[in-house]
């Protein structure tokens, strides 16, 4: 039997071509409503598509939409990489 055990991270630790699985949207009041809109919530896969040259902000890829984030955003949002 295999198990796997999924390693709870900040968004803006997953490394670039890695996919996602969003565990907890944190933040507070317009910065988590604006993320919730975005269509980032609980269980939502993500694709982390690249950095910008000086790892600020990230681009990543949810529902098909390429969605932009500053590192200080990303860091408020926990998942959990998938292979």
């Amino acid at each position: 039997m295999i198990t796997r055990q999924f390693i709870h991270k900040p968004l803006s630790k997953v490394a670039e071509g890695q996919r996602a699985r969003i565990v907890a949207v944190g933040g507070g009041g317009a910065l988590r409503r604006r993320i919730l809109e975005m269509g980032m919530t609980r269980g939502t896969e993500l694709f982390v598509e690249k950095y910008a040259p000086l790892k600020d902000p990230l681009e990543v890829i949810v529902k098909g939409f390429h969605v932009s984030l500053r590192v200080a955003e990303a860091s408020e949002i926990t998942v959990e990489v998938v292979e």
